[in-house]
Order: structure tokens, then C-alpha cells, then sequence
């Protein structure tokens, strides 16, 4: 049998173990807890976090995500005939290309 230590704790975190240990004991339930936290921390090298490549790599997907609803919404406009103003269609060519890369205008 394993050697057994008291711990003293504040009642309301009893409470708190209580109320979420379901049909674990105490000393189970604050095992698994502990095992959890240890597990998770080894698992993930920079938790909570991102790197600056996995962060440029979103901001250029959300680029081209913008880059292609504004092409859809041009050439939906083009479809239903109703044809933009030269300065309007300029206007939101040049929205595409400041969006970076360059920009696939579809024209009708």
C-alpha cells in the first residue's frame, strides 16, 4: 500500500472538487487533474501561442479569401448585366491589388 500524505485546502476548493469529481475520490480526481496539466504542457512546445510563419500564413489566407469575394461579387455584378461605373470598377480593382499579389480580375 502506497504511503499517504495530508494536504490542507481551503473549503471552497473542496467544494469545487466535489462538485466536478463525478464518481471519482478526492485523491483520484486531483490525480487527474495533475496528470492532465503535466500531459499538456509536455504536448505543446509554445501553448496558447503562434509563431510569426503560422501567423503570415493566416493573414495571407485571409488575404486571399477577401481577394477572391470581392472577384466573386465583381463578376456577379458582370453577370446580372448591371455594369459598373469605370471609376467603381477601378475603384475595387484597385481594392484586389492592394490586397497584395496579384489580383485575377475576371472580365465579362
Amino acid at each position: 500500500m502506497s504511503e499517504k500524505r495530508m494536504l490542507i485546502v481551503g473549503a471552497e476548493l473542496v467544494k469545487k472538487i466535489d462538485d466536478n469529481r463525478g464518481d471519482m475520490d478526492r485523491a483520484e480526481f486531483i490525480d487527474f487533474l495533475i496528470e492532465s496539466q503535466l500531459k499538456e504542457k509536455e504536448g505543446s512546445k509554445n501553448p496558447g501561442n503562434i509563431t510569426r510563419e503560422e501567423f503570415r500564413q493566416f493573414q495571407e489566407g485571409t488575404k486571399e479569401l477577401l481577394r477572391n469575394f470581392l472577384e466573386f461579387f465583381i463578376s456577379y455584378g458582370l453577370e446580372l448585366g448591371k455594369q459598373p461605373s469605370d471609376s467603381e470598377f477601378e475603384h475595387l480593382t484597385k481594392k484586389l491589388q492592394s490586397l497584395g499579389g496579384s489580383a485575377k480580375v475576371k472580365s465579362s
